[in-house]
């Protein structure tokens, strides 16, 4: 009888709970959202629209001429080139850089290793804006102020922290014997590296590279100190810019800022599931 009898009150109390979970899911769900959202509907307004009537209103008619005038009238183009070349160059660099650091911290046992490590991702602690001064003190010295190479140089500095941390995660997870019985059959130091600990480690990579790139991507105050030539300017310095250009035209101005947003957002789908796998990697050992 008294099974029967709490039988109800534990559904009772699940069903109470399951609503609670579905409205706090629904809430971060709208409140993470709508901004996006109502940064497309706003886009696609003219400014007279967006200016005068309500900025929650839908527009009359889809303006997807803002988007023509942003790649187009802008130049934004020539930023979006910059900022896909400058993201892949620097992810590529810190990516060979950051596994090979990885590589020599997790596999081989030397006094010290783990102050290094520490050292390492003691970095990712710190507030990128303290180091203005010394970045810009350090790439002027090498006359690589206003170029690419200074941009590149920058971001694979400010990557290698967790690049470094992500990835040695995941070479921790790789069994020592894969590498000794390779060794055994004739693998030497970069064979071994590259055939076997960089094919197994590609989750953890996979996911450092992603957050690099995205990194490198929606940076904007060392873009804007390093960087002064128009030629030269990321898309998110070039967003800046809009309210110069287009004192009034701030539809087009939202146009470049989805334009900027969408790669990011297909980043992510695209490696979702390396990006949770690299995150959760070495979480549980066993």
């Amino acid at each position: 009888m008294s099974e029967t009898r709490l039988r109800p009150k534990l559904r009772g109390k699940e069903l109470i709970l399951a609503i609670l979970r579905w409205i706090l899911i629904i809430f971060f769900a709208v409140y993470t959202l709508f901004p996006l959202i109502w940064l497309v509907v706003s886009s696609l307004k003219t400014n007279f629209e967006f200016l005068a009537g309500s900025p929650f209103a839908l527009p009359a008619k889809p303006q997807w001429v803002n988007y023509t005038n942003a790649l187009t009238v802008a130049g934004l183009g020539r930023m979006l080139f910059n900022s896909v070349f400058v993201g892949l160059s620097a992810t590529v660099v810190n990516i060979i850089v950051a596994s090979m650091g990885a590589y020599c911290i997790s596999r081989f046992r030397f006094k010290g290793r783990e102050k290094i490590f520490t050292l390492f991702t003691a970095g990712i602690l710190v507030p990128l804006n303290a180091l203005m001064v010394p970045y810009f003190v350090i790439i002027t010295k090498l006359g690589l102020i206003n170029t690419y190479g200074g941009m590149i140089l920058l971001y694979t500095a400010i990557g290698i922290p967790m690049s470094t941390f992500l990835i040695r995660g995941l070479m921790d997870s790789i069994p020592m014997e894969l590498e000794e019985a390779a060794y055994i059959d004739g693998c030497g130091f970069y064979a071994r590296f590259f055939h076997i600990i960089l094919p197994l480690s590609r989750t953890g990579i996979v996911t450092a590279a992603t957050f690099e790139f995205l990194t490198c991507w929606n940076e904007f105050v060392f873009a804007n100190l390093l960087v002064s030539s128009e030629k030269l300017r990321t898309i998110q310095v070039g967003i800046r810019y809009f309210t110069n250009q287009f004192s009034t035209d701030y539809v087009s101005m939202y146009a470049a800022i989805v334009i900027s947003i969408v790669p990011s957002i297909v980043g992510y789908i695209l490696f979702q599931e390396q990006i949770i796998a690299g995150m959760t990697s070495g979480a549980v050992k066993g």
